[in-house]
């Protein structure tokens, strides 16, 4: 699996609006992808602040990517759940999506994903998910 395999995902399986968020990916390894999310005035709040629905959206398609990555191709899957905890806010900087396989099994696949600001390093948000694999 290369880097413009993972990069060509983004068009080829998610939605005109997921791709309107700008990702790209930043790097990756054995079950891991880093996505970058470029910081936007359209996608935040009032003082600056990068938006939960945006970061929500970004680390479910970086999750997809992984597993991607973690299978060496796409498998259709669908997320039955994702548990979100917002840290603190993200402004004024671009963030980094770490979305990483803890188990992929033959019906069910399980992730963590950090969410941090590229320039200070520090975890704004964090979310586990569980991906039924069809």
């Amino acid at each position: 699996m290369d880097h413009a395999t993972l990069q060509a995902a983004l068009p080829e399986y998610f939605a005109p609006w997921v791709q309107a968020l700008g990702l790209t990916v930043e790097s990756h390894a054995e079950g891991v992808v880093t996505l970058r999310l470029p910081q936007s005035d359209q996608l935040s709040r009032v003082g600056g602040m990068l938006c939960g629905q945006a970061m929500m959206a970004a680390a479910d398609t970086a999750m997809v990517l992984a597993l991607i990555r973690h299978f060496g191709a796409f498998r259709p899957c669908t997320t039955v759940q994702m548990n979100t905890s917002f840290l603190k806010p993200l402004s004024g900087q671009d963030a980094l999506i770490e979305a990483r396989v803890i188990r992929a099994g033959k019906s069910l696949a399980f992730g963590e994903i950090d969410i941090r600001g590229a320039e200070d390093g520090k975890s704004a948000c964090r979310a586990t998910t569980t991906y039924a694999l069809l």
